[in-house]
């Protein structure tokens, strides 16, 4: 069964920095496009970043300029570097992992799912 397990959330004052990592429990992990959501208390989940199959990134207009998404095959891990954290980056944060590079899937069709890390930034 495949898992992805989120870590590095936490709390943190504004104008801080976090790195979170999933790590996949998967073999084929460099065929599966990856990426980041967040969902906030009472709020819809969005979507932080992304990565295609071919490695090509896409970033929210929220966070676009002070986060970095990367990936490590070899260690079946990706990251999110979040810099300058705002209140309003509070929320859990999810990865994914899915088959498709299809843009028309929406995040609820997506493949696995990891169950979330806290991340609390205050004022």
């Amino acid at each position: 069964q495949v898992q992805l397990v989120e870590s590095g959330g936490g709390l943190v004052q504004s104008g801080g920095s976090l790195r979170l990592s999933c790590v996949a429990s998967i073999s084929d992990f460099d065929t599966l496009s990856v990426g980041w959501y967040r969902q906030a208390l009472g709020k819809q989940r969005e979507l932080v970043a992304n990565m295609s199959k071919s490695g090509t990134s896409h970033y929210a207009d929220s966070v676009k300029g002070r986060c970095t998404l990367s990936r490590e095959n070899a260690k079946n891990t990706v990251y999110l570097q979040i810099d300058n954290l705002k209140p309003e980056d509070t929320g859990v944060y999810y990865c994914y992992a899915d088959r498709s590079d299809d843009p028309r899937r929406g995040w609820v069709e997506y493949d696995y799912w990891g169950p979330g890390t806290q991340v609390t930034v205050s004022s």
